[in-house]
């Protein structure tokens, strides 16, 4: 059989499985078709980036305001459909199986579903991606015994989750750290999750079942929900003066500090940066002020201890508490972002396709035979 490969068992690492001009980790940043991540965060909202991930350019003016529209049509849930989230959010499933449950069915209200032609799985995206936001929202009300808030025409998609998750309208600071933080999180090269799209897409299968499986993948630990386990540790510590206590036992014991390393980013997440900058005032008005200054000495010293730097889960996952979030909605609201990035991904994987169909190496016995 030969010996086995280098890069056997080793997740793909380092492995090109496409090409893509999507995005890309280009030297110490993200880049989206040619932008950096942090000319994009400060310049640029949500509804822009959405469009220059799916048409390669970012729109302007006209073209702006018609691809605004386009979103805030499908931002209304269908009536019938209510019901069966309500059902849904009744069940004691995880957070992100619920949502993945609940795309699969919005798929299966559409008639065109199987209709691969790009305009076709463009106006999928435009309609799934602006009603994500809404299901999740949804939801996560119904959970609470609430009822669901109608969108607002006129505003952001930023705007409108804040309002129809809490039931307040954001400030303009909130709306604004909300769509960056939706901004950071909109793609991300060939991740798993959005590796799992594509392979799904390959198959020529319904742009519905690669989002589908997509937010099966993003359910995992090792992939979302680290924002989650970031306010765990935190809450976990306690105060500021045991950080270092708390980080000296992890490395001692090899325990995983959450939030911190990442597979590729060698230098430090770029998403990471932005958002320990942005997040300072809004945590000191929500009285998280705290939380922030052990965040930032945790980081401090798994860079001296263990050269290890933090990734963009280690910060989001305050600003959503910032923001009155609840932790079980931090994974879903990763998909609200990331369903973008994987719509373009699916898109380009369509424009080129073949299917994915990698070889493993065999390491199991051989010559065996059947013995009566």
């Amino acid at each position: 059989m030969g010996q086995i490969p280098e890069t056997a068992n080793k997740g793909l690492e380092n492995i090109v499985a496409c090409t893509t001009e999507v995005s890309t980790l280009f030297d110490v940043t993200l880049v989206f078709r040619g932008y950096t991540i942090e000319d994009l965060a400060q310049n640029c909202g949500f509804e822009e980036v959405i469009r220059l991930l799916w048409d390669g350019d970012l729109p302007s003016g006209e073209r702006l305001a018609a691809c605004k529209k386009e979103l805030n049509d499908h931002l209304a849930l269908p009536s019938d459909f209510l019901p069966v989230l309500q059902a849904i959010a009744k069940t004691e499933a995880h957070s992100m199986a619920k949502l993945r449950t609940a795309v699969s069915y919005y798929g299966c209200l559409d008639p065109a579903a199987e209709d691969l032609s790009p305009d076709a799985v463009k106006a999928k995206a435009t309609r799934l991606t602006a009603a994500i936001g809404p299901i999740v929202a949804a939801i996560s009300r119904y959970e609470q015994g609430l009822a669901p808030i109608a969108p607002t025409l006129d505003r952001s998609l930023a705007w409108n989750f804040l309002n129809m998750i809490r039931g307040k309208p954001p400030t303009a600071e909130e709306e604004k750290l909300f769509d960056t933080a939706l901004v950071l999180h909109a793609d991300h090269e060939l991740n798993a999750s959005t590796f799992t799209a594509r392979v799904v897409a390959s198959s020529m299968s319904d742009y519905y079942s690669a989002i589908t499986a997509a937010l099966g993948s993003l359910k995992g630990p090792l992939h979302g929900g680290a924002n989650e386990h970031v306010m765990i540790m935190l809450r976990q510590i306690g105060s500021y003066e045991k950080v270092d206590a708390f980080i000296d036992d992890a490395i001692k014991h090899g325990k995983k500090v959450m939030g911190i390393g990442h597979r590729v980013y060698k230098h430090g997440d770029p998403r990471a940066r932005i958002l320990r900058e942005m997040s300072l005032q809004i945590c000191q008005r929500a009285g998280l002020e705290d939380f922030h200054k052990m965040l930032v000495r945790i980081q401090e010293q798994m860079e001296a201890k263990k050269g290890l730097m933090p990734n963009v889960d280690f910060y989001s996952g305050l600003v959503y508490t910032a923001l009155g979030l609840r932790p079980r909605d931090f994974t879903p609201i990763f998909a609200v972002s990331r369903i973008s990035g994987w719509s373009a991904q699916v898109l380009e994987q369509n424009a080129n396709n073949r299917i994915y169909r990698p070889r493993g190496f065999y390491t199991g016995p051989k010559d065996r035979k059947v013995r009566r």
